[in-house]
């Protein structure tokens, strides 16, 4: 689905992933959000901080090992939501999605 379909044009500007075997179709992946994919260097996870400490964040809720296939949808939602509701000193004590919230609105 093209993500200008849930979000105005503007808001993702490029995709950076690791080499994992979920990304060999990044082709149709590039081609259906219509941006530039990057990856990463093999054992360089700091150069996806960002996804990193998300995924830091996500295992607070889910142990690694958990099979994400008997995880709900709303059991799922609920972790995002406590997560991206948290307030982080990284963004002046302000929530993910606030900071996500106010950049978009600049995009209307």
């Amino acid at each position: 689905r093209a993500l200008h379909l849930y979000f105005p044009l503007g808001t993702f500007k490029t995709a950076t992933t690791d080499r994992g075997k979920e990304f060999s179709c990044h082709e149709r992946i590039r081609e259906a959000l219509g941006l530039p994919m990057y990856f990463a260097d093999p054992y360089s996870s700091w150069q996806r901080g960002s996804n990193e400490n998300a995924n830091g964040l996500l295992r607070e809720f889910f142990p690694k090992g958990t099979d994400f296939g008997k995880v709900s949808r709303s059991e799922l939602a609920q972790a995002l939501a406590w997560i991206n509701g948290r307030p982080r000193k990284c963004l002046n004590w302000k929530t993910a999605y606030e900071v996500f919230s106010e950049e978009v609105l600049h995009l209307i």
